[in-house]
């Protein structure tokens, strides 16, 4: 038997999928990045949180123990105060 004209005319499997397929160095890529991703997040699991006292502006916190100050830093004198109105030119200082 012969085979017919449609059969021929239709590419194998293997290279159906590979024109499918992006290149090889977008799928090395991506691999990276997915490697890199879990590399990154293996080293932040292992050395723990960054700021652990860090907490919402206004938030409530979430651990047991209450800060010894409110976060004031003393000694910033005139910090909210208005700005000093300008000297006109000419006028004595």
């Amino acid at each position: 038997m012969s085979s017919s004209s449609a059969d021929r005319s239709r590419p194998p499997l293997r290279q159906a999928v590979t024109r499918l397929l992006p290149a090889r160095s977008v799928i090395g890529f991506l691999g990276l990045l997915v490697v890199l991703g879990m590399l990154s997040y293996a080293a932040g699991t292992a050395v723990g949180p960054v700021a652990p006292g860090l907490h919402p502006a206004g938030g409530t916190r979430t651990g047991g123990s209450t800060p010894t100050d409110d976060g004031d830093m003393g000694g910033m004198h005139g910090m909210g105060a208005a700005a000093p109105r300008p000297v006109p030119v000419g006028a004595p200082r």
